[in-house]
């Protein structure tokens, strides 16, 4: 990045330049003293939450660092220099090729874990930077994805040009809830393809406004529809694009709902802690937007995080948060993207968080789970049955937790038959919790024979 560049990429950061020159914090800097630097950033009025947002940090970290605790890896500490604007060079952390190839591995590397780790954090940075007001736009050192083969749009749209967009972004999502990613993300790029074009069309200031947002939302479907395929990287790629759009739309509720869809793909990754943080910079954009119903998906998800980390205290209470704010929200004026969230929804969050705590901590949490699951079940219809398959087997496995087999085999056969015709990488992803326990119990004839339904399933 030159000179040029790298000074618009600081208007509208949160934290001043001067800072830096100030010299208590070249001292901290020169000796890397990271709690110091912490400390001299609350004493400029940047609190805890905003230090952890540019970071890429959790809240309880930042923590630990001010009360003292050192931190020596390179990696994290050119992490912190470029979230909070740290000119590299007053941290001694000049960045060459061989630097980079020891930090974030060689090239030929990318399946590594490590490098998806990496990948993690590097969204997560420029996440952060993008939700906390940084002006990334046409900055980004990162190349989020490769541009599809364009068919030319309109030298001039109007508003009609953008509902256009936004009515074939709510068809696809309801495809894709329906019968699964794999049946329409070809689809949504295709769409993607010709209304990005749309960008470099001439508008009017809120023709141009509404059209940010409506690009941002497809994105976002492109994301999730390829995470539900597997394709991780291109979903990560989607994000990006989503959250810098939905920034320059000035549409904080689809800022939020955009970083809860990656938070997802980081649980389905096993990365809690990750998953967490993105949590944790939407629920920011979401207090910021006044959405009631974006900060209870925020808060449900977070308990979800905190279950996977078992966390029972953290996700009680973020279960709770949840419930409150569902139970304020205004469900007929919440926007397109978060009308997802129902009370269906509720339940099915309610029964996850149990469930992932019935099997990492206690099994006393089959007795919350199993009517908040069976609730959940009950309500989704044929249009959600992606979700009504991934709580058909959470509420199978609950019940094979509290010994009733042949019930859970029943249910478990259930979730079976409705996989059946979805095209969803996932299904098989969310249905292993299931397949484990009946693996655990083949003494049992019934749980023998969903066994044996499940490796069926699985070779498939």
């Amino acid at each position: 990045m030159d000179a040029s560049s790298a000074a618009d990429a600081r208007q509208g950061h949160p934290i001043s330049a001067d800072v830096w020159e100030k010299r208590e914090m070249r001292e901290a800097l020169a000796a890397r003293e990271v709690s110091a630097v912490y400390r001299n950033l609350r004493k400029e009025g940047i609190s805890q939450r905003q230090i952890a947002a540019l970071t890429g940090q959790s809240q309880s970290e930042v923590s630990e660092i001010l009360k003292g605790r050192q931190v020596m890896a390179y990696d994290v500490l050119a992490r912190i220099a470029d979230g909070l604007g740290v000119p590299r060079g007053y941290m001694g952390l000049a960045y060459d090729e061989a630097t980079e190839i020891q930090v974030v591995g060689a090239a030929d590397e990318q399946q590594a874990e490590e490098d998806e780790s990496v990948k993690r954090r590097n969204f997560l940075a420029h996440a952060a930077q993008v939700t906390m007001g940084a002006a990334v736009f046409g900055t980004s050192p990162q190349a989020w994805g490769a541009s599809p083969a364009r068919t030319p749009a309109p030298g001039h749209i109007g508003m009609t040009d953008v509902r256009q967009v936004e009515a074939a972004t709510r068809a696809l999502r309801a495809l894709d809830y329906q019968y699964g990613g794999g049946f329409c993300r070809d689809a949504v790029v295709a769409q993607l393809s010709w209304g990005q074009q749309m960008l470099d069309s001439s508008a009017t200031s809120p023709v141009k406004s509404r059209l940010f947002v409506a690009l941002a939302d497809l994105h976002s479907l492109a994301g999730w529809t390829s995470f539900d395929t597997g394709l991780m990287d291109s979903a990560r790629g989607h994000f990006a694009n989503a959250l810098e759009l939905a920034k320059q739309g000035d549409n904080n509720p689809l800022v939020a709902n955009i970083l809860y869809r990656m938070g997802r793909v980081y649980l389905h990754q096993e990365a809690p802690n990750d998953a967490l943080k993105l949590f944790q910079l939407g629920q920011i954009a979401a207090q910021e937007s006044g959405s009631e119903l974006a900060i209870a998906v925020l808060a449900a998800n977070q308990a979800w995080a905190y279950a996977m980390m078992e966390n029972e205290e953290q996700a009680f209470k973020l279960l709770g948060l949840a419930k409150d704010e569902f139970a304020r929200a205004n469900l007929a004026e919440a926007e397109d993207w978060v009308k997802f969230f129902n009370e269906t929804d509720v339940y099915a969050m309610i029964g996850t968080v149990h469930t992932v705590l019935a099997r990492k901590v206690d099994l006393k949490h089959t007795k919350y789970a199993i009517p908040a699951l069976t609730k959940a079940v009950g309500d989704y219809g044929e249009d959600m049955q992606r979700s009504k398959t991934f709580n058909l087997s959470a509420l199978a496995t609950n019940h094979l937790l509290e010994g009733d087999i042949d019930h859970g085999a029943r249910v478990g056969r259930a979730a079976l038959e409705a996989a059946e015709g979805l095209k969803s990488a996932r299904v098989k992803d969310r249905m292993l919790p299931l397949k484990e326990e009946a693996d655990k119990r083949k003494n049992n004839p019934d749980a023998r024979d969903l066994a044996e339904r499940l490796g069926t399933f699985y070779a498939a």
